[in-house]
Parts: structure tokens; sequence; C-alpha cells
């Protein structure tokens, strides 16, 4: 069988290769399977690939999950960012990679009905308080396992509405490339009729999700170095 497999991040940069066919022997394997084979042929991913994601076809998917002829599995390390079709839930999934206008979002995402929006945004900061002292940042580079982080996107909206029924449109947004410092990196955005609509709240919970299960990665660019920062959330089944 031959798969499609795709690295991110640290595997990507440890691997030296982006993506590649990797042909196992039968029909089919588990995911434990493909990853020992992916550290088989890259030793040096080895390591990383322990604590690594796995997903297949674009699904988070176990170590027991069967894999076939022809499927794509990916492996990235924990996540450290379309239009809907409702006129009355306008929805906004972007990955741009160039900067992008807060006041256009908030206006596609509001509708007559409007009376509140809530929006974070994330931007590149210049310095982080670590140990007592201050390190600084020169950029931050992003990347985003694509397809997949914009169906998370979507995911993401889908646990709102479930929760917070009276927002009325979702924006998403998250920037990918080079970033330099206090540029925007990230935006949430959700409307509602008024300010207790669950905007407020749709809006934390959306930014805290998204830190969770949309997979993309930032590397840290500092002046000695620099690193991909990794979180520390595992995805369950739910997920």
């Amino acid at each position: 069988m031959n798969v499609k497999i795709l690295l991110f991040a640290t595997l990507k940069d440890r691997a030296g290769v982006k993506t590649f066919d990797l042909t196992l022997p039968g029909g089919e394997a588990t995911v434990a399977a493909v990853r020992q084979a992916v550290a088989a042929r890259y030793p040096a991913v080895a390591r990383h690939l322990e604590t690594a994601i796995a997903a297949l076809n674009e699904e988070f998917a176990a170590p027991e999950v069967m894999a076939k002829d022809g499927d794509t599995v990916a492996f990235f390390p924990p996540v450290s960012g379309g239009s809907g079709e409702s006129p009355a839930h306008p929805e906004i999934f972007l990955l741009p990679d160039a900067p992008y206008s807060i006041d256009a979002i908030i206006a596609a995402i509001t509708i007559p009905a409007t009376g509140a929006v809530c929006v974070f945004s994330g931007t590149v900061r210049g310095e982080t308080a670590s140990a007592g002292e201050a390190q600084q940042t020169l950029r931050l580079e992003y990347e985003a396992y694509a397809p997949m982080a914009l169906a998370k996107m979507r995911q993401v909206a889908q646990e709102i509405r479930a929760q917070w029924s009276g927002v009325q449109g979702i924006a998403i947004v998250q920037r990918i490339g080079v970033l330099e410092v206090g540029q925007n990196t990230v935006l949430i955005a959700c409307s509602s009729a008024h300010r207790d609509g669950g905007c407020f709240e749709a809006a934390r919970y959306g930014i805290d999700r998204l830190k969770e299960i949309v997979p993309v990665w930032k590397k840290d660019v500092r002046p000695d170095g620099s690193a991909w920062i990794e979180g520390e959330y595992y995805p369950t089944p739910q997920d």
C-alpha cells in the first residue's frame, strides 16, 4: 500500500521534507505502524514522532485506526488558526498570508439584527517575560495544515452554536507566513443581537478551542535563534 505523508513544524524541519510517499506491505496498516515506518525512514524525527499528533485524511486518528492505500497521514506537534450559507448566521474561516481588515470582517458577520460584536485579536508580541527576564522576539513564522485547519475552524463554529444560540455571525481568522512584531496573528469575532447574547463567552471559547484543535503552529524567531512553540493539549475522540 502507498500513503502520502505530511509533516509539519518541528517534524518537517528535522526530516528536511514536508511531504513524501510511503510504501508499506499489505493493503492497510495502523496509524501506529505508519508512524514507525516514518521514524525508520527519517531517524531524525523519531523522538518528535513519539509525541506527535496524527491525522488520517484530515481527521484526528488514534494509533489503532487503519490507513488504506491512497490515504493521507499527517503528523504534527500539539497545536500552539469560507463563508457560511445562511444570511442569518454568516460565517468566515480564513488562513490569509497577508494583513486583513478587522472592520471588513466585522461587517461580514453583521446582519440587520446585530447589536453587539465581540472581537478577540492576537498580535505578535516583541517581548516575553521568562524567568524574570525579557526575551525579545524578532518575528513569528506561522504554518498550518490548511485543509484540516479550515475543517476544524468550522467545527469550532458548530460547537459555539451548540452552546450559545444567540450568536449570529462567527469569524475565525488565522494568519500564516512571516509576521512582524505588532501585526495581527489571529482573530475570533462573534456577533449577537445584544451584548448578553453570548458573543463575549463565544469569542473566548473560540480562541481557546482554536488553540486546542486547529492545526496551526508558530516558530519564534529571536536574536539568539529560533524554535517552534508547541502546545500541551492532545485531542480526544470527541475532538
